[in-house]
């Protein structure tokens, strides 16, 4: 079997299967992308550069498709040298998002398409116009809808669509959903487990942690509103001073990930939204227990949420962070967001506590209480771990990503 893997920022979603395949005998493994990766075993990474930039002065609302079919041309250029090279995949695996699977099946139309479709964009119903604070712009909806173009052809091209959660899945348009499965990327539950005994040490921040310790954790990839950091903040000077033996860990970048950037008119050029919800509520806080530690080595996140007393994870609906998952087979008391997405998987009182995104008094309400009876959120605890055994890597996600992948190569799925 041949298999394509096509992704701007591969390994992306296909870390694991990607190598995984690789290592079967008479299995051989490509992948497109844009950027740069370590290498894969087994795997033949092939990288491509887009040519041209858009057009200057597009109207705003054909811009993001222009860039998608730039991006999808460069692919198809690269996927056409391999053809002349003599590679022909039985099957592409790709994400839908950026535009690179738009003209693939028209380089191989032999090859069968399973595309990640890992969000559709709507008007209502999910990010977009959540956040009062944050309304949607005018146009908002008519920039969606345009935005979408690029998924709804490369679905019409896709012989079958796969998405990481429920959720995310139901938000696919149901034309399409006849071909559809919910298989997630999975975690390594084996790796992260709980440890009752862990310890973190951070010794540029003078920071030494143990289960003993009242530690509260917040991790984003980017501190910004669409994962909840203003709420988290906002709650934070009373969970301190209720608290005075805790301590905020706050794990992640300054720059955005997803939503827009901090707007004109509410910040000076180069302040980030770490910095303003931060300065909103500075007076307030005894700092000394309030750590910015920024990215951190893998190994170290493992184990502050080994540590952790309670992890708040609070997301606009959209795509569920793996952290969270991780966080629940480490054995974490989640407090999350009573949002789609989280409550997809966290049932309130049985593996974990729900409070509303906007509520500072009750995200500080539920931190405050898990902190000052430990033995009353251990049952939370070891049913989120429960939980997360159901995303696990090597025995569920994995095996499930392989059966799909070699049965629409095969020409079912």
């Amino acid at each position: 079997m041949r298999v394509l893997f096509v992704h701007q920022n591969f390994p992306g979603q296909y870390r694991h299967v990607a190598p995984a395949l690789a290592a079967r005998p008479g299995t051989e493994v490509v992948a497109l992308g844009i950027n740069p990766a370590p290498a894969l075993p087994g795997v033949r990474h092939v990288r491509y550069a887009v040519a041209g930039r858009s057009t200057p002065g597009i109207h705003p609302l054909a811009a993001s498709f222009e860039a998608a079919t730039l991006r999808g041309e460069a692919a198809a250029r690269a996927a056409r040298a391999l053809r002349e090279g003599g590679f022909h995949p039985d099957v592409i695996c790709g994400h839908s998002g950026w535009g690179e699977t738009l003209f693939l099946k028209d380089v191989w139309p032999r090859a069968r398409l399973l595309t990640f479709a890992e969000f559709y964009y709507s008007a209502t119903g999910a990010d977009s116009g959540f956040d009062p604070e944050f309304p949607a712009a005018e146009g908002d909806a008519l920039r969606t809808r345009a935005r979408n173009a690029v998924q709804l052809l490369s679905f019409e091209a896709s012989d079958r669509l796969v998405s990481p959660t429920a959720w995310q899945a139901s938000r696919i348009p149901a034309v399409f959903r006849d071909r559809l499965s919910v298989i997630h990327d999975g975690i390594d539950t084996d790796r992260l487990r709980p440890d009752p005994g862990a310890r973190i040490t951070l010794g540029r921040f003078r920071l030494s942690l143990g289960a003993a310790d009242e530690v509260v954790t917040f991790v984003n990839r980017n501190l910004e509103p669409y994962r909840g950091y203003h709420s988290f903040m906002r709650a934070l000077p009373e969970i301190l001073r209720r608290r005075p033996r805790a301590r905020a860990v706050i794990v992640g970048g300054s720059d955005t990930s997803y939503g827009a950037k901090p707007p004109a008119g509410r910040t000076s050029i180069g302040r980030t939204w770490r910095q303003i919800f931060l300065d909103e509520v500075r007076g307030e806080l005894d700092l000394s227990r309030v750590h910015f530690v920024g990215k951190i080595p893998y190994r170290d996140y493992v184990d502050l949420l080994r540590v952790s007393g309670v992890h708040v994870y609070l997301t606009y609906p959209f795509v569920l962070s793996w952290s969270m998952l991780e966080a629940m087979a480490l054995g974490a008391c989640i407090v999350g967001s009573a949002t789609p997405p989280v409550e997809e998987v966290i049932r309130h009182r049985e593996n974990g506590i729900l409070v509303d995104f906007f509520s500072r008094e009750a995200i500080a309400e539920a931190v405050v209480a898990a902190l000052a009876d430990p033995g009353s959120v251990a049952p939370l605890r070891a049913a989120a771990r429960e939980t997360a055994l159901a995303y696990d890597l090597k025995r569920v996600c994995l095996p499930a990503h392989l059966r799909l992948i070699e049965a629409v190569a095969a020409g079912g799925g």
